[in-house]
């Protein structure tokens, strides 16, 4: 078994823990050093940049089995392999038409245990979603979490009120193909502070203090673009890239 860096072994777990890097490159740079940061913060550990005794003994819990090594670390296959490669009941992008079917099909709607508005027009209340019928539980499950681990204080403050929308049977932007909203597997949310091209940190969902509501989604597969790509930071679906 070949061994790994001590950099990429702190890439792979941080990414591995929901604090993607980027690429696995062994290069300690921005993107790996925000995510360390994060990953510290959230856990209430002191916020170094470095990835000192306590952090290492956090990033090898709860999943991770690898032996530390001062020349490197030998990684567990099974574990520290990429998150898109892990088990997951979601299709691909370019799979979901056979996973869900025709778009617009199969949809459901669901409780939101909040009220939410229209971003488009705050006077209007909404109070249930229409997702398709295979999401609707892990979309439920996630929504009942969110509502027990924030306040409605936090909850404005992330914007997490405003509803950009879910089923809506278009194509991409700039494209041929359909968007993830076509089947009713994606949510959007609060898009004015949260614009497709806008990156970290100037999308109000990429701040430090929104990592719990990614670690909510990502606890059931589903897949960020913002925190996957840094663009259209609004969105969350369930597909993998």
């Amino acid at each position: 078994m070949s061994k790994m860096s001590f950099e990429k072994w702190v890439q792979s777990r941080l990414t591995a823990h929901g604090f993607p890097c980027g690429e696995i490159d062994g290069v300690l740079g921005v993107k790996t050093l925000h995510a360390l940061r994060s990953f510290q913060r959230s856990l209430g550990l002191a916020v170094t940049s470095l990835a000192d005794e306590a952090t290492v003994t956090a990033l090898r819990t709860p999943s991770s089995r690898v032996s530390v090594e001062v020349s490197g670390f030998i990684p567990d296959r099974d574990r520290d392999e990429p998150d898109d490669q892990r088990k997951t009941p979601w299709p691909r992008q370019k799979g979901v038409s056979t996973f869900y079917g025709g778009v617009g099909t199969s949809q459901t709607r669901i409780e939101v245990p909040w009220d939410m508005r229209l971003a488009w027009d705050k006077s209007v209340i909404v109070r249930r979603i229409t997702l398709h019928e295979k999401v609707v539980s892990s979309a439920q499950r996630v929504f009942e979490r969110l509502r027990g681990r924030f306040s409605d204080r936090e909850i404005k403050d992330l914007g997490l009120d405003l509803f950009g929308g879910s089923l809506n049977v278009r194509r991409m932007r700039g494209g041929s193909r359909y968007s993830m909203h076509s089947w009713g597997i994606a949510i959007d949310f609060d898009p004015e502070r949260n614009r497709l091209s806008w990156k970290r940190p100037q999308a109000r969902l990429s701040l430090d203090d929104a990592i719990p509501f990614w670690q909510e989604w990502e606890r059931e597969q589903w897949v960020s673009l913002g925190r996957a790509r840094n663009f259209d930071w609004m969105h969350v679906q369930a597909a993998r890239l």
